[in-house]
């Protein structure tokens, strides 16, 4: 077995070599070996290192770090901590991002045995390629499209010997690929869907065929003439009724409504196939291509019907929300949106926050490199402070970087706001929604009347956390806000580096709410 000094430096080498440029570090024991190598190297201009002292938000980070278009590795010491990885490794998994887990562990000789904080590492983080390295001869090829699992065998010394006098090692720029177009025929009513990270081609195959662009936030589409801001809306009425055929790209998760069209026996379906785990759609494909590309059509009629509904469906919800006479969700959610300016940076947690910024997101110009990004792998609350704060220091030339997330989101993940005095902090302001509990519930078939004697004891969970102690206990700039323009006024003076505004909203009348706007017809 080789010299664990030797060994922790062969593998930081390793994933400089292949293009990993961010390293989260974990502290333990085990892993020091790691931690020493990882300084070295951060020394000597090769990585950026960030430190954190609970590995699910170490894994977070480095999540957000990829989604900005940084790969990153995190590192963490053997037991317990390797299994904190695991929603943030599922969930990058699920998404293909260039996430490298690096995990310490124990040498062969203790494993199987009651030796303090050993279990089986092997498989732990399920799906992810795993190698179980000993020695510099069992480092595996890195491809950064995908997250990988390197289990590091490190036996007593921990400590180095000496300071790592780092060679310059070449940094790897990652696999390139090539897809052959194929040309999707004029003819049916057709529409795009722009799911997760479908990026602009979803744009550009809708302009050219004139098809309405049904795209969601952080499809990195929602840009240019076509898209519909209230499409989810309008697939419920006589439009969507019509369609006959569906170009679907990306990661589509938001909607019911898409999910219901894509469904649909009478709708033909294209899939653009992406990145992710799992390729299979669950609705039926009927034709499955790379990339997808249209002749340029001349007819807009089409389009021009769907334009003119999403206008008139816009005005009354914009209608409707100004009548409500206090502030809501959906305010936040615009209030957020019309702030982001162009080369600002947008991270969207999951639940109810991203589906109202789905219906409140303007439609962007092209060209102005507003990034709105999320964890939609695998849609969950997990991490989410840690992400945006990872997807902002990834991104640090962003004009402006906001968060949007709702309270429990926010409280899910507050170790994220713990950061050591050493520790870079970005601008980023992060946006709050309270309404004390989980309202999404409120618009599935949980929040149904029949069962509202129990709905806050098993859905709604309200909470009556302080939000403005729990940042005064991490030193995070906080202000409440409860009305629209109190909220706009905090957006357009930032203080700079992290704060929490926490807007501040009504939940007891969330489904009625929902109701009113789900029944707007153009």
């Amino acid at each position: 077995m080789t010299d664990s000094t030797d060994l922790a430096r062969g593998v930081v080498a390793h994933l400089v070599r292949n293009g990993v440029a961010e390293v989260v570090l974990a502290p333990g024991s085990r892993n020091a070996p790691l931690a020493f190598a990882a300084h070295d190297a951060a020394e000597a201009g090769l990585l950026r290192l960030h430190t954190r002292i609970d590995e699910r938000t170490a894994g977070f980070l480095a999540l957000g770090l990829a989604k900005a278009g940084r790969p990153a590795a995190v590192v963490c010491t053997s037991g317990t901590a390797v299994a904190n990885l695991h929603p943030a490794a599922l969930e990058a998994w699920h998404a293909g991002l260039a996430v490298v887990f690096v995990t310490a562990d124990r040498p062969l000789r203790l494993r199987g045995t009651s030796a303090s904080q050993t279990t089986d590492q092997a498989g732990i983080l399920p799906r992810l390629p795993f190698t179980d390295i000993a020695d510099l001869d069992h480092l595996p090829p890195l491809d950064l499209a995908r997250p990988a699992h390197l289990n590091v065998q490190l036996d007593d010394p921990l400590v180095p010997r000496d300071r790592w006098q780092v060679p310059q090692v070449m940094v790897g720029s990652g696999p390139r690929s090539w897809h052959e177009e194929t040309d999707v025929p004029h003819g049916p009513r057709t529409v795009v869907v722009a799911g997760d990270d479908a990026g602009p081609p979803a744009r550009v195959l809708a302009e050219r065929g004139q098809w309405p662009l049904l795209a969601e936030p952080t499809s990195g589409s929602r840009t240019g003439t076509h898209a519909i801001r209230t499409y989810r809306l309008l697939l419920e009425g006589d439009l969507g009724a019509q369609v006959e055929r569906v170009v679907v790209a990306g990661h589509p998760t938001l909607s019911r409504p898409v999910s219901r069209l894509l469904a649909r026996p009478d709708v033909e379906v294209w899939d653009v196939e992406g990145d992710g785990l799992w390729r299979d759609r669950p609705f039926p494909v009927d034709h499955a291509v790379a990339r997808a590309t249209t002749s340029e059509s001349s007819d807009t009629a089409w389009f021009d019907a769907w334009l003119a509904a999403d206008r008139s469906v816009a005005r009354q919800l914009d209608e409707l929300l100004r009548g409500e006479g206090e502030l809501t969700p959906y305010d936040v959610a615009g209030a957020v949106s019309r702030a982001l300016p162009r080369d600002g940076l947008l991270f969207v947690g999951a639940s109810s926050p991203i589906r109202d910024l789905d219906l409140m997101v303007p439609r962007y110009e092209v060209g102005g490199r507003r990034k709105v990004v999320a964890n939609r792998g695998l849609a969950g609350i997990d991490g989410t402070v840690s992400s945006a704060i990872g997807a902002a220091l990834g991104r640090p030339h962003s004009s402006r970087a906001l968060a949007l997330m709702g309270d429990v989101t926010f409280l899910h993940d507050m170790t994220g706001l713990v950061l050591g005095p050493r520790e870079e902090r970005p601008d980023l302001t992060i946006v709050v929604t309270n309404d004390d509990g989980g309202s999404i519930f409120a618009m599935l078939e949980q929040g149904a009347p029949e069962v509202a004697d129990r709905y806050d004891t098993l859905f709604g969970t309200p909470h009556g956390v302080d939000v403005a102690s729990l940042c005064a206990a991490t030193r995070t700039p906080h202000l409440r806000v409860s009305s629209l323009p109190e909220l706009e006024q905090a957006l357009a003076s930032p203080n700079g580096g992290i704060e929490v505004v926490e807007a501040v909203v009504r939940r007891d009348n969330r489904r009625d709410l929902d109701q009113r706007i789900r029944a707007l017809r153009a």
